[in-house]
């Protein structure tokens, strides 16, 4: 079926016709057309990035020391989630997005490497998914986390010293 008008197809044109296709305005969004808009909420471009900076080796985790904390009391609530917005501060417009993310990276990773394979996951992720262009996407890393810190999680800030002298 074409989606071309009969005028179209006697003088060769294939343009689809307005009445199928929603007409993008000139500002070139495809949020904003003849035939209404598109609003994205903060809480859907957060979670989109958030989700697409955890996609990236090399990141262990999202947040500061505090997020984290609280991020793994509420895991181990029964039924708690892991919140994907945790690090994760965005600013929204009408055609326009701005991502600040605090990440944990893992020992070893070139950190400018990483921030920008989590700016480019990110970009990628929100554009596609939303239509909304990202401006930027600023990383900070908060920590790294080194081979061996799971494995004293829970223990006491100071573990019992042996005595030095007998």
């Amino acid at each position: 079926m074409s989606n071309s008008t009969p005028a179209d197809e006697k003088n060769g044109s294939t343009t689809p016709s307005s009445s199928t296709t929603p007409a993008v305005r000139e500002d070139g969004s495809n949020l904003v057309t003849d035939h209404g808009r598109t609003s994205v909420a903060d809480v859907v471009v957060s979670k989109i990035a958030g989700m697409a900076a955890r996609e990236v080796t090399g990141v262990h985790g999202l947040g500061g020391s505090t997020a984290r904390a609280l991020g793994a009391l509420r895991e181990r609530i029964p039924g708690g989630r892991v919140n994907v917005q945790q690090g994760i501060s965005v600013e929204v417009g009408e055609r326009q997005a701005a991502v600040d993310i605090s990440i944990v990276a893992e020992y070893g990773v070139a950190i400018h490497e990483l921030a920008e394979a989590i700016r480019r996951n990110i970009i990628i992720s929100v554009e596609e998914m939303t239509g909304l262009e990202v401006t930027e996407v600023n990383v900070t890393v908060h920590d790294v986390h080194l081979p061996g810190d799971d494995d004293h999680e829970g223990e006491d800030a100071e573990p019992e010293k042996a005595p030095r002298v007998h």
